[in-house]
């Protein structure tokens, strides 16, 4: 008789809900602490997880993002030096040269989860504020495009991504 050993992933929990496979979320908010209530148990639970955690910031706000993290206990400089967590402003990620590039994002999004995973880290939890995309910038009118490729893309992998 074989036994057969099955390691069964945690919940992933976003907003009193369970995220199932497909964990590509897309969330609406009024304001910056409606936004932080909503991801804070998120981010936390995924520190207690173990996983990796990559976030995408308007670089101005860099600063305000850390104190909330550290506020909901997590210990940033730590986990900024071990790699658990990494954070990028938009011009590195969303607008690089300038301007959206939805190739060039979903080609970033791949590395990135792909790398969570060489890096040893069960899941990356990889949240995106893209407010840029309410602004008058180049490339822009291709958010919808991008959402829907990124769908596409995303099902390959474990991780979730808000």
């Amino acid at each position: 008789m074989t036994t057969q050993v099955t390691t069964q992933r945690p919940d992933v929990h976003l907003a009193g809900s369970v995220l199932e496979k497909s964990r590509h979320v897309c969330a609406f908010f009024h304001t910056r602490a409606e936004e932080y209530r909503t991801l804070l148990p998120f981010i936390r639970e995924g520190f207690e997880a173990g996983d990796k955690a990559f976030h995408i910031v308007e670089s101005s706000h860099i600063p305000v993002h850390f104190t909330a993290l550290a506020a909901a206990g997590i210990d940033t400089e730590r986990a900024r030096s071990s790699g658990q967590l990494e954070v990028l402003p938009w011009e590195k990620a969303y607008l690089r040269g300038g301007h959206f590039d939805q190739d060039a994002m979903l080609v970033l999004i791949e590395q990135v989860l792909n790398g969570g995973k060489a890096q040893g880290y069960p899941i990356t939890r990889l949240v995106a504020n893209m407010e840029w995309a309410l602004e008058d910038r180049p490339g822009v009118a291709d958010v919808v495009e991008y959402e829907t490729r990124l769908n596409f893309i995303l099902p390959k992998f474990d991780d979730a991504v808000v």
